[in-house]
């Protein structure tokens, strides 16, 4: 059962502390390692040739390559520390740093606490700092939606992926996820540079995403029972089922869906990315467009208790799964 315990505890870890500033202004957060990790490989291996099947077996061979290196590094990490008595609490420290709860939590909310104290400039000024998007010209509705968007997507990608990885698969499983989602962003671009070099990142970070997904977007429906009762939780299901296959992402239009109808939010639609205009689908068309920082705050409660009910339904599932023998990847069972 030391196992549950880790999980447990890395949850509640990451939730009181999230990412101290003080500690990682002195260590480099895990991630960081990884990003420069894949610096590194893509350094190593980028072809300037632009011969399309070059490029895309050497981004290739960089997914395979941070695939090994951390999963045999993680897996040795979780080896030795089950030689200690209360090694299992140090992996949940670890553990902890690669779930973002709290600093999403955080984030979000400023771009709300911008408006409200300080106007469209601040809340542009804060949403920049959590979406890819030109934030420059955009109003309030927009920035409103930035942020909601934002919350859903990272609630899968951040939250409940790592949540799932580390309950079925241990350390290992929770680092080489986030190894694979760090490629992703650094590298899974469709641009002139990463097209085919970053293609293999950007698949197989839709393919460890996808359970993920469906699995927050059910969550953050679910959840919504409580805030807006049975009929929040019905447009949640009813929009989610209805737009997310439309979403240019295979995976955020899931959360974003559960969000959009149990707010009666507009989300996703038209946005611009590098001076482009994207005419993308509306989710929850029939929602609310003219949203502010209210509805932020209402995405927060929602996003706290969509976490913990994630949280209680995978330790719930740990439970289960080691009492029938299952989650033997752990050695602390």
């Amino acid at each position: 059962m030391l196992f549950l315990y880790s999980f447990l505890l890395a949850v509640l870890i990451d939730t009181v502390f999230g990412d101290p500033d003080t500690i990682y202004k002195r260590v480099w957060h895990p991630v960081v390692w990884f990003g420069k990790f894949i610096s590194r490989l893509e350094r190593l291996l980028y072809t300037v040739d632009r011969d399309a099947k070059k490029e895309y077996r050497a981004g290739l061979k960089l997914v395979v390559r941070l695939i090994a290196v951390v999963g045999i590094g993680a897996f040795t990490i979780h080896f030795m520390l089950t030689k200690f008595e209360y090694g299992w609490v140090i992996e949940s420290f670890l553990a902890s740093t690669l779930i973002a709860q709290r600093s999403l939590y955080l984030h979000v909310k400023a771009v709300a606490v911008a408006l409200l104290d300080q106007g469209i400039e601040a809340g542009r000024t804060a949403v920049s700092k959590i979406v890819g998007r030109e934030t420059k010209d955009i109003d309030e509705p927009a920035v409103t939606r930035a942020a909601i968007e934002s919350c859903a997507e990272n609630f899968s990608d951040g939250v409940v992926a790592p949540l799932f990885w580390y309950a079925l698969l241990g350390l290992p499983g929770l680092a080489v996820y986030k190894a694979i989602n760090t490629a992703d962003s650094m590298i899974g671009h469709r641009n002139d540079r990463y097209e085919n070099f970053g293609k293999t990142a950007a698949r197989l970070d839709d393919v460890v995403n996808w359970p993920a997904a469906r699995i927050a977007g059910c969550s953050v429906a679910i959840s919504s029972l409580f805030l807006g009762g049975v009929s929040a939780t019905h447009r949640a299901f009813k929009v989610m089922f209805r737009d997310a296959r439309q979403h240019r992402s295979p995976n955020a239009g899931w959360p974003e869906g559960a969000f959009s109808g149990a707010l009666n939010i507009a989300l996703a639609g038209p946005r611009t990315y590098d001076g482009k205009l994207v005419d993308g689908h509306w989710v929850g068309g029939e929602g609310e467009r003219n949203s502010d920082a209210v509805f932020i705050k209402a995405a927060l409660q929602l996003y706290v208790l969509s976490c913990a009910f994630v949280a209680a339904l995978f330790a719930l599932a740990v439970f289960v799964g080691s009492s029938f023998g299952y989650f033997q990847h752990s050695l602390y069972f």
